[in-house]
């Protein structure tokens, strides 16, 4: 329950109350629940975009509530994060000087870029996969799309993976997460996405949604292959931009 209370606590802004105890074993439970947390913000931005979406008969108003409800569950952390590491990578600084950009206050122009073309992105394709398989079928990869995303947290805090920083949230869950662990919450994820594509799918399409979570895993890979090589490692800025690679990423399969 500690490590479950921390991953809310860390990924969202519901109201759940701190672990009892933080330390290194708690944190990598946190990293490995990350994707149970992306199931319940996938669910609550599903039934609101779904609500919105009966109101308007509008996909892409239900598109833009699914993606501002996520915006708002989590105080828009990992849209930040997106928008730091943008202009971390885009500064073509070495380490330390990029690391001091990414935590900067402010946001450059890199960063209002990549977030501008992620928001749209998302919910243009959101809204394809809504208006074009039906509102059911929208709610579904929505709350798919958000555990893939944060599955690759849980793929990003595997042994091997070292931190930018001595401190921070990085330092604190960088390789806190076993490969047994990374296995299981991956075996979850899958199995969660192919029962909601049986659900939500005709015929074989339903093979779409596995492939969803296994796409975003390995776009949000890339990118932390391409981070690792530039920062030394990674930060929580760098586990933020990740859950909406991946997020977007899924997105792109299901919108199909």
């Amino acid at each position: 329950m500690n490590g479950l209370r921390l991953a809310f606590s860390t990924l969202t802004a519901l109201p759940v109350g701190p672990p009892r105890e933080v330390d290194r074993s708690v944190a990598g439970r946190a990293m490995t629940c990350a994707p149970a947390v992306g199931a319940v913000l996938g669910a609550l931005a599903a039934a609101i975009g779904a609500g919105f979406g009966w109101w308007t008969s509008s996909p892409v108003v239900a598109a833009v509530a699914g993606v501002a409800t996520l915006a708002a569950t989590t105080r828009g952390l990992h849209l930040d994060g997106l928008a730091d590491t943008a202009d971390g990578l885009g500064s073509a600084k070495p380490a330390p000087d990029a690391l001091r950009i990414m935590k900067a206050s402010d946001i450059g122009p890199f960063g209002v870029i990549t977030l501008v073309l992620a928001l749209l992105g998302q919910v243009l394709l959101l809204a394809a996969a809504w208006g074009r398989h039906g509102a059911w079928y929208g709610a579904c990869a929505l709350a798919v799309a958000c555990v893939a995303g944060r599955l690759a947290v849980t793929w990003a805090c595997r042994p091997g993976v070292p931190s930018a920083r001595p401190d921070g949230l990085g330092a604190w869950v960088a390789g806190s997460v076993s490969r047994a662990a990374v296995g299981v919450a991956s075996a979850a994820a899958v199995a969660v996405a192919g029962i909601a594509g049986f659900w939500a799918s005709d015929g074989a399409r339903w093979l779409l949604w596995p492939a969803a979570v296994v796409v975003a895993v390995g776009a949000a890979t890339l990118v932390l292959r391409h981070t690792i090589r530039r920062f030394g490692g990674i930060t929580g800025d760098v586990l933020g931009a990740l859950v909406e690679v991946g997020f977007t990423a899924a997105l792109v399969v299901l919108a199909r």
